[in-house]
């Protein structure tokens, strides 16, 4: 049985997620407070955190941040905010998704298992070294580790999975809509921006020169292309 925490502060919105959870055979934990929920999610074990940003005490923002700094599992991000700004900040600290509130607590269960699914599905896939090496990058899928001309750079679950997944397809022109299907498993039309930023993360780290970038390339209208 997965366990789940819930950081959240309105009382009965928490309760509800959590039934729909229950009754989908996970076990969940809730915490109110952004300081009571980052101690909860660096101590406890769980599987998948889904994290309010708006809470007293510290935001999601920064619990996001201090989780991934130290774990490597699935964090959902859920707000009011519907603003582009506030998705972009959250998924470019780490997070593997943004739900925007209101949204159906069967909507939620369906992300959790999808995401929890794509992540043992990476583990289970880690039975052997399995190494890419592609202009003087070396990718080694077993333990998830990505070195640029000799350096190492730490990759969330998601940067990792999108740059496998364009070097495992080379010199091919991918649509954001294919790249997130692909990689976060949704429907795609109201998240083309999770796509973006993950981009530009990635050029970041594995490109000379980001802002004029020679290997992730941008295809203006169609989508993006790794060159090789």
């Amino acid at each position: 049985m997965k366990n789940i925490l819930l950081i959240e502060d309105e009382v009965s919105i928490a309760e509800l997620q959590r039934d729909y959870l229950e009754i989908n055979d996970f076990t969940v934990d809730i915490q109110h407070t952004g300081d009571a929920g980052l101690q909860q999610a660096l101590q406890g074990n769980y599987d998948l955190i889904i994290l309010d940003i708006m809470l007293p005490g510290l935001n999601g923002f920064e619990i996001c941040k201090q989780i991934r700094a130290v774990k490597n599992i699935p964090i959902l991000l859920v707000s009011a905010k519907k603003e582009d700004i506030d998705k972009i900040r959250g998924l470019g600290l780490g997070a593997d998704d943004y739900i925007t509130k209101p949204f159906s607590p069967g909507e939620l269960v369906a992300r959790v298992k999808a995401h929890l699914a794509r992540y043992e599905r990476l583990a289970g896939n880690q039975t052997k070294s399995n190494t890419i090496y592609i202009h003087g990058i070396s990718i080694d899928k077993s333990s998830r580790k990505v070195h640029v001309n000799g350096e190492e750079f730490p990759f969330t679950t998601k940067e990792f999975d999108l740059l496998v997944f364009l070097v495992m397809h080379p010199n091919q022109v991918l649509s954001k809509e294919q790249l997130y299907e692909n990689i976060w498993g949704f429907d795609s039309a109201a998240d083309v921006s999770t796509v973006t930023v993950h981009i530009g993360k990635l050029r970041g780290k594995i490109e000379r020169d980001p802002a004029h970038p020679k290997l992730l390339e941008t295809v203006w209208g169609a989508g993006y292309r790794f060159n090789v």
